[in-house]
């Protein structure tokens, strides 16, 4: 097994960050690969969190299976900082990349700690209060048959959108849940994943309790601590900050409108529209999660259209705090506002919003922390490696359309001869009809339509020609194309690369734990001086 190790790309303003240039270190502020970044971030974050500050993040963090809890008592009693990371939960551990975030937050908070002195603890923040089941409910994994199969439970009630910590799993959970694990890779490891599968994500559990199970039976090794958006002491400590949000709705709009319009202006395109009226909380009503809205001098939820006036708003507040939460530009305040939070690992949609919060961070005052990118990796098992190296095939050939792939593979194999032919017809056509023009030109002006109708015809039928060379070619290459296919298929199913599609289920029960730690080894973090 070979780990191909890179950062993610993305939308320009990323790209931008990540290599150092243009305009967008304005809007992301210090640098993620200096370690001055990290000392002046920890002193920014000491004038927010004492001792008690930090006593009640503790507080917020669950110590995985093999997580060492006498850390927590370090990061208290010596002035800790976090680095966080995380996901919304998803069926089987969601994508590959949630585990890539968490164990390059483990990476990069190892390589803070020894050049700071201090605790520095990685969490991984399950969004629990997020409410899009679509986006969560399902698993793609590629069969021992080497077919990409799609698992996925239905949604309770498609009429509502609760936030996914409401939702109990249906008793089809378990028929999907079974059909998952039948076609995972019969190893001396799968008794144990599956297992954990069994105890998380059957009927009557929830996606969340799931996602917590398996992750952090596969985490905690790493040291990775988490915490949950829906947790009651994570609901207490960010209270009065989803209130004051609440409050100053239409100022912090301004702030980030202010924000857009210079991202817009340096040629950057914004990764979260910022809607007119739009407040950055959602609030539980009569269609599950909704978002709320400034309506006259109250407000309006977005689906039901229930209106509400602050002290109701409050109200609800008081009789279960989980009932207002955070959107995307608002959830990393909150957590800096829990946590001693040093820097965010995000992947490349989460690096082009944090683009736009910087100001925002500052009208709640909070600096905002610093943006990492997550290690990427492509595993190239040995098979495919053999394919690869077999048609001398690179990796970026096999991230196009297979039509294309199978299409440029025919054409290579065209005997020489056949392609010398072809293309000295070619050349003798176009001379012959160049010459041709001319002389019946002398004859007859008029006649240049004609011979130039000629020449088109001339040369379409060349080009079926050579197409059906190729067809012929790609019939007797049809093993070859097979194996590329499967090839493709491992590395970029539906046209995506393998991590933001696979589940990490796949590689854990073929390879245990040794991937996990391959993937560790790989993610090393390093600073400049």
């Amino acid at each position: 097994m070979e780990l191909i190790v890179s950062r993610p790309s993305g939308a320009r303003v990323v790209q931008d960050y990540l290599a150092g240039e243009g305009a967008a270190a304005d809007f992301y502020g210090r640098r993620f690969d200096e370690i001055a970044s990290f000392v002046a971030k920890a002193a920014e974050v000491d004038t927010r969190f004492d001792r008690a500050a930090r006593e009640r993040a503790a507080a917020a963090l669950t110590v995985p299976p093999g997580a060492d809890p006498s850390r927590l008592r370090r990061f208290v009693d010596e002035g800790g900082y976090v680095v966080t990371t995380g996901q919304q939960p998803g069926l089987y551990g969601g994508p590959l990349y949630s585990v890539y975030k968490a164990l390059s937050a483990v990476r990069l908070a190892e390589a803070v700690e020894e050049r700071l002195g201090k605790p520095v603890l990685p969490v991984f923040w399950v969004a629990s209060d997020d409410h899009d089941w679509a986006e969560a409910n399902h698993a793609d994994v590629i069969t021992v048959d080497n077919e990409l199969r799609r698992f996925e439970i239905d949604p309770p009630d498609p009429n509502r959108s609760p936030a996914l910590h409401r939702i109990s799993l249906p008793r089809q959970a378990d028929e999907v849940l079974a059909a998952f694990c039948s076609v995972l890779p019969d190893t001396d490891f799968s008794v144990e994943f599956v297992s954990l599968l069994r105890d998380g994500y059957g009927a009557g559990s929830t996606l969340p309790g799931g996602f917590h199970t398996l992750m952090q039976a596969v985490l905690g090794r790493f040291g990775v601590y988490f915490t949950d958006a829906a947790d009651p002491v994570v609901k207490d400590r960010s209270r009065e900050l989803l209130l004051a949000e609440l409050d100053g709705c239409e100022r912090f709009e301004e702030v980030l409108q202010a924000t857009g319009r210079q991202l817009e202006l340096q040629g950057y395109d914004l990764q979260v529209p910022i809607l007119e009226g739009g407040v950055n909380l959602f609030l539980e009503g009569a269609a599950g999660r909704e978002r709320l809205y400034r309506e006259g001098d109250g407000f309006r939820l977005r689906s039901s259209g229930e209106e509400l006036d602050a002290a109701q708003i409050r109200a609800r507040v008081e009789g279960d705090s989980r009932v207002l939460s955070p959107n995307v530009l608002f959830r990393p305040v909150v957590e800096s506002a829990v946590f001693p939070t040093l820097a965010y690992v995000g992947g490349p949609g989460e690096i082009a919003y944090f683009a736009q919060v910087r100001g925002y961070f500052e009208a709640h005052g909070i600096e905002m922390p610093i943006v990492f990118p997550r290690w990427s990796a492509t595993v190239v098992e040995s098979k495919i490696r053999k394919v690869l190296d077999k048609f001398h095939m690179e990796l970026s050939r096999l991230a196009r359309p297979f039509h294309e792939v199978a299409s440029e593979i025919a054409r290579e194999e065209v005997p020489d001869d056949v392609r010398a032919a072809i293309g000295k017809l070619r050349g003798a056509l176009g001379t012959g009809v160049s010459e041709l023009q001319s002389a019946a030109a002398a004859v007859d002006p008029t006649l240049k339509g004609s011979v130039q109708h000629f020449r088109s015809q001339a040369f379409a039928t060349l080009e079926d020609v050579e197409k059906k060379v190729t067809a012929a070619v790609r019939r007797e290459s049809e093993i070859t194309l097979a194996q590329l296919e499967k090839a493709q298929l491992h590395l970029y199913p539906l046209g995506k690369p393998a991590e933001r599609v696979q589940s990490p289920l796949y590689f854990l029960t073929r390879y245990g734990g040794a991937f996990l730690d391959r993937v560790y080894e790989a993610f090393a973090v390093s600073f400049e001086s």
